[in-house]
Protein backbone atom coordinates (compact mmCIF):
# COMPACT_ATOMS: atom_id res chain seq x y z
CA UNK A 1 0.00 0.00 0.00
CA UNK A 2 2.85 2.41 0.88
CA UNK A 3 4.42 1.66 -2.49
CA UNK A 4 1.17 2.57 -4.25
CA UNK A 5 1.01 5.96 -2.50
CA UNK A 6 4.71 6.59 -3.20
CA UNK A 7 4.13 5.92 -6.88
CA UNK A 8 1.12 8.26 -6.97
CA UNK A 9 3.11 10.97 -5.17
CA UNK A 10 6.04 10.56 -7.59
CA UNK A 11 3.73 10.87 -10.59
CA UNK A 12 2.12 13.99 -9.13
CA UNK A 13 5.53 15.60 -8.56
CA UNK A 14 6.61 14.69 -12.10
CA UNK A 15 3.49 16.24 -13.61
CA UNK A 16 4.01 19.49 -11.68
CA UNK A 17 7.69 19.56 -12.68
CA UNK A 18 6.87 19.22 -16.38
CA UNK A 19 3.93 21.63 -16.32
CA UNK A 20 6.24 24.60 -17.02
CA UNK A 21 7.75 22.84 -20.01
CA UNK A 22 4.34 22.22 -21.51
CA UNK A 23 3.52 25.92 -21.30
CA UNK A 24 6.32 26.98 -23.66
CA UNK A 25 4.87 28.67 -26.69
CA UNK A 26 5.80 29.27 -30.30
CA UNK A 27 6.12 32.82 -31.59
CA UNK A 28 6.20 33.36 -35.35
CA UNK A 29 7.94 36.24 -37.10
CA UNK A 30 7.41 36.58 -40.84
CA UNK A 31 10.24 37.69 -43.11
CA UNK A 32 8.53 39.87 -45.71
CA UNK A 33 9.34 42.09 -48.67
CA UNK A 34 6.78 44.64 -47.46
CA UNK A 35 4.10 45.34 -44.85
CA UNK A 36 2.33 48.44 -43.51
CA UNK A 37 5.55 49.63 -41.81
CA UNK A 38 7.73 49.56 -44.93
CA UNK A 39 9.88 47.40 -47.17
CA UNK A 40 12.17 44.52 -46.19
CA UNK A 41 10.73 43.78 -42.75
CA UNK A 42 10.29 41.26 -40.03
CA UNK A 43 6.65 41.16 -38.95
CA UNK A 44 6.19 41.70 -36.12
CA UNK A 45 9.55 43.39 -35.64
CA UNK A 46 9.25 43.48 -31.83
CA UNK A 47 8.13 40.39 -29.96
CA UNK A 48 8.10 39.32 -26.35
CA UNK A 49 8.69 35.76 -25.28
CA UNK A 50 9.46 33.79 -22.16
CA UNK A 51 12.57 31.69 -21.58
CA UNK A 52 12.13 28.37 -23.39
CA UNK A 53 9.72 29.70 -26.01
CA UNK A 54 10.43 28.84 -29.62
CA UNK A 55 10.82 31.67 -32.09
CA UNK A 56 10.10 30.70 -35.70
CA UNK A 57 11.36 33.06 -38.38
CA UNK A 58 9.12 32.24 -41.36
CA UNK A 59 10.62 32.75 -44.83
CA UNK A 60 7.38 33.99 -46.38
CA UNK A 61 9.46 35.65 -49.08
CA UNK A 62 12.28 33.31 -50.05
CA UNK A 63 14.88 36.07 -50.49
CA UNK A 64 15.35 36.45 -46.72
CA UNK A 65 17.25 34.77 -43.92
CA UNK A 66 17.83 35.50 -40.24
CA UNK A 67 21.05 36.07 -38.35
CA UNK A 68 21.54 37.14 -34.76
CA UNK A 69 23.46 40.31 -34.06
CA UNK A 70 26.03 39.09 -31.56
CA UNK A 71 26.56 42.50 -29.96
CA UNK A 72 22.81 42.67 -29.27
CA UNK A 73 22.35 39.44 -27.32
CA UNK A 74 22.84 38.34 -23.72
CA UNK A 75 26.35 37.14 -22.87
CA UNK A 76 27.14 33.53 -23.66
CA UNK A 77 24.34 32.98 -26.19
CA UNK A 78 25.15 30.93 -29.30
CA UNK A 79 24.86 32.83 -32.59
CA UNK A 80 21.93 32.11 -34.90
CA UNK A 81 22.43 31.87 -38.66
CA UNK A 82 19.54 30.64 -40.76
CA UNK A 83 19.66 29.50 -44.36
CA UNK A 84 18.51 31.72 -47.20
CA UNK A 85 14.84 31.18 -48.03
CA UNK A 86 14.27 28.75 -45.15
CA UNK A 87 12.32 28.92 -41.92
CA UNK A 88 14.56 29.08 -38.86
CA UNK A 89 13.50 27.98 -35.39
CA UNK A 90 15.38 28.97 -32.24
CA UNK A 91 14.65 28.32 -28.59
CA UNK A 92 15.80 31.23 -26.45
CA UNK A 93 16.39 30.32 -22.82
CA UNK A 94 18.33 33.29 -21.47
CA UNK A 95 16.53 36.49 -20.46
CA UNK A 96 17.37 39.63 -22.35
CA UNK A 97 17.13 41.55 -25.60
CA UNK A 98 18.14 39.82 -28.83
CA UNK A 99 18.74 41.69 -32.09
CA UNK A 100 18.24 39.94 -35.42
CA UNK A 101 18.94 40.92 -39.02
CA UNK A 102 18.29 39.66 -42.50
CA UNK A 103 21.87 39.64 -43.74
CA UNK A 104 21.12 40.59 -47.39
CA UNK A 105 18.79 43.42 -46.31
CA UNK A 106 20.48 44.64 -43.13
CA UNK A 107 21.58 47.87 -44.81
CA UNK A 108 17.92 48.46 -45.76
CA UNK A 109 16.93 48.22 -42.09
CA UNK A 110 15.56 44.68 -41.97
CA UNK A 111 15.94 44.04 -38.24
CA UNK A 112 13.93 42.67 -35.33
CA UNK A 113 14.05 42.69 -31.54
CA UNK A 114 13.05 39.71 -29.44
CA UNK A 115 12.72 40.34 -25.71
CA UNK A 116 12.89 37.19 -23.61
CA UNK A 117 11.62 37.68 -20.09
CA UNK A 118 13.15 40.84 -18.64
CA UNK A 119 15.28 43.04 -20.95
CA UNK A 120 18.31 42.75 -18.67
CA UNK A 121 20.83 43.76 -21.37
CA UNK A 122 18.74 46.53 -22.93
CA UNK A 123 21.29 49.30 -22.30
CA UNK A 124 24.10 47.29 -23.91
CA UNK A 125 21.87 46.35 -26.87
CA UNK A 126 20.96 50.02 -27.39
CA UNK A 127 24.64 50.98 -27.25
CA UNK A 128 25.39 48.33 -29.89
CA UNK A 129 23.14 50.11 -32.38
CA UNK A 130 25.82 52.80 -32.72
CA UNK A 131 27.68 50.54 -35.16
CA UNK A 132 24.78 49.25 -37.29
CA UNK A 133 23.84 50.65 -40.73
CA UNK A 134 21.83 53.88 -40.55
CA UNK A 135 18.49 52.42 -41.71
CA UNK A 136 18.84 49.54 -39.27
CA UNK A 137 19.67 52.01 -36.51
CA UNK A 138 16.54 54.04 -37.30
CA UNK A 139 14.35 50.92 -37.06
CA UNK A 140 16.04 49.79 -33.86
CA UNK A 141 15.45 53.25 -32.37
CA UNK A 142 11.71 52.87 -33.06
CA UNK A 143 11.66 49.33 -31.68
CA UNK A 144 13.41 50.35 -28.46
CA UNK A 145 10.97 53.26 -28.09
CA UNK A 146 8.07 50.78 -28.41
CA UNK A 147 9.71 48.52 -25.84
CA UNK A 148 10.25 51.39 -23.40
CA UNK A 149 6.69 52.64 -23.88
CA UNK A 150 5.31 49.22 -22.86
CA UNK A 151 7.78 47.72 -20.35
Amino acid sequence: MALKYSLVAALAVASFATAGIAQAKTVEIDMLNKDETGSMVFHPALVRAEPGDQIVFKAVAKIHMVKSINTMAPDGVKPVVGAMGADTTVTLTKEGVYGFECLPHYGMGMVALVVVGKPVNEAAAKDATATVPSMAKARFTKLFAQLDANP
